[in-house]
């Protein structure tokens, strides 16, 4: 008899579990029996501030992203390929050419809906065969169509008769200020599209790596694969092409990068497209600066004329060693790299303003024509 009210029971319990299980499963919100709480219902949670209002970080975060989108197709990977002889000696004292077929790999950027693209010339330089790869991946052959080694550019044009092409849109590199944010665009290390962000840590830098310098120093990550891919300001336009040819073990440092100024960067492409070479301008007059201990006229550094060539713009004009240069093309200069700054950002044929100052004394504005530097650039 004990043992049937044991069953009576037993089978009285399952009927109510089962009761309460129908129950649970009935009920949108089921308390668990054991008093562990709510099960959980999981989905992505809604934002708390609506977008764009109250949250610096997420507008920054936004503007670098819409510039990236802004640019991008317009970065592309150059692939080349070139043969390199090695001289090889045998075991009977024979030496033989061994050709040895090298690929390598940097950026670039269009410049042109016709295709033209900028690169950094040691990308390209010696190369057989160059290919061109789009952000969406189609590649197309290209050539060489001019190079100019003194700023390490290269112009190359895309073979595709009849397309058209997402061009970049160039920025005043002489505006941009040390400290502005600013964002490199390559294909280091053969990752395609990949994207840093940096600060302008100063411009006007020199290196001691090409002949002539006037770089754009950044803490942006620029490394091997890097060269000739794109610098550019948070509104998305070009204000550098970026260089990492390669430097010594003791003059490398860690979170510093150049870049070519983009002012320059277009006078020199703009020669390389029109007639494949660049020519570089003068005025027939060598420049030096005055420390503030040197100069008698003023309390600052100034640029002064050092040498002036016979039978040249600034011989005809009448310019003077010595004289003082106050003001290139409207702009104050306080040193020899300024009056260069200016005369490279400008091509052969143009004319610039001069305002110059001698023995203390301002002397009117004389307009020079720039001309070819004769013989050997630097």
């Amino acid at each position: 008899m004990k043992r049937k009210r044991i069953l009576i029971f037993a089978c009285g319990l399952m009927v109510l579990s089962a009761l309460l299980s129908a129950l649970c499963r009935s009920s949108s919100r089921c308390v668990s029996a054991v008093g562990y709480g709510e099960i959980p219902e999981f989905g992505f949670s809604p934002r708390l501030f609506p977008e764009g209002e109250g949250n610096a970080a997420r507008d920054f975060g936004s503007a670098i992203a819409d510039a990236v989108e802004k640019v991008m197709p317009s970065v592309v990977v150059v692939r080349t390929e070139k043969i390199k002889i090695k001289f090889k000696e045998d075991a009977f004292g024979f030496i033989s050419r061994v050709p040895k077929q090298l690929t390598g790999e940097g950026s670039g950027v269009i410049i042109d809906r016709k295709g033209y693209v900028v690169t950094s010339w040691h990308v390209v330089e010696s190369s057989q065969q160059i290919e061109v790869v789009l952000n969406d991946g189609s590649k197309f052959p290209a050539r060489c169509v001019g190079h100019d080694q003194v700023a390490d550019l290269a112009v190359l044009k895309i073979e595709a008769a009849g397309k058209n092409f997402s061009a970049v849109e160039f920025g005043d590199s002489d505006a941009l200020r040390v400290g502005e944010v600013v964002i490199a665009i390559g294909s280091p290390f053969s990752l395609q599209s990949s994207v840093t962000v940096g600060h302008v840590s100063q411009k006007g830098r020199r290196v001691q790596i090409l002949p002539y310098e006037d770089f754009i120093q950044t803490d942006a990550a620029i490394n091997e694969g890097n060269s000739g891919g794109a610098l550019i300001d948070v509104d998305g336009r070009l204000i550098g092409i970026n260089t990492a040819k390669k430097m010594g073990d003791q003059e490398q440092g860690v979170g510093i990068a150049f870049a070519v100024p983009s002012n320059l960067a277009v006078v020199i492409v703009q020669s390389l497209i029109r007639q494949g070479k660049h020519e570089w301008p003068w005025v027939g007059a060598f420049f030096g600066t005055l420390t503030p201990a040197q100069n008698k006229f003023g309390e600052a550094s100034s640029a002064v004329i050092s040498r002036v060539w016979d039978a040249t713009p600034a011989a005809r004009s009448g310019i003077l060693p010595g004289d003082l240069i106050l003001k290139v093309d409207g702009s104050s200069v306080r040193d020899e790299h300024d009056v260069r700054r200016i005369i490279y950002n400008h091509s052969v044929g143009e004319r610039l303003v001069f305002l110059l100052q001698r023995q203390g004394k301002r002397q009117p504005e004389i307009e020079l024509l720039l001309e070819e530097f004769p013989g050997e650039t630097f």
